[in-house]
């Protein structure tokens, strides 16, 4: 019998290979238990004509907990992807207030906001929604200090949600 998380995520898949994904995102790699997605911000916003990868993690617990979720430091897509990612380019993470140098993202719904009804292309849209509200390049104050110490699974870090205003 499979488990809740294999037949969710069959599903999940099914529905993006049926019906797409919303503009500004798509799908580049599925492994198993680990998919790459991939974020561009339509529209006037300070990241036009950047893309950036996304690791998705699903642990057997999903959709109960949340997958692990980290946009990609260094990512290249394979030579044998179809998707709009250029194969020569590296992608890096996104320069944002919420976003550590890590890939790590500081985001209520990957962690206490967490809702099982949540999905791949849904947290897709939440981030994409917050790269398109950013108003200042930066990163968190404590970048630094964080990346230095920082679990490699960022679930195990207990974020201080306090500013939805980036």
């Amino acid at each position: 019998m499979a488990s809740i998380a294999t037949r969710r995520l069959a599903k999940e898949l099914r529905d993006i290979q049926m019906n797409g994904t919303p503009a500004g995102i798509e799908l580049i790699e599925v492994n198993g238990d680990k998919w790459i997605m991939g974020i561009e911000v339509l529209g006037e916003s300070l990241y036009v004509g950047e893309k950036f990868a996304v690791l998705f993690q699903f642990e057997p617990q999903y959709p109960i907990s949340s997958p692990i979720v980290t946009f990609m430091p260094r990512y290249t897509p394979p030579p044998d992807s179809t998707s709009s990612f250029d194969k020569s380019t590296v992608y890096t993470t996104p320069i944002h207030p919420h976003t550590y140098s890590n890939g790590h993202i500081c985001l209520d719904l990957l962690g206490p906001q967490w809702s099982p009804v949540l999905t791949v292309t849904s947290i897709c849209l939440s981030l994409q929604s917050m790269l398109a509200s950013c108003r200042k390049l930066e990163r968190p104050p404590d970048n630094d200090r964080y990346v230095k110490s920082a679990p490699d699974n960022p679930k195990k870090t207990r974020f201080h949600y306090d500013d939805d205003t980036v």
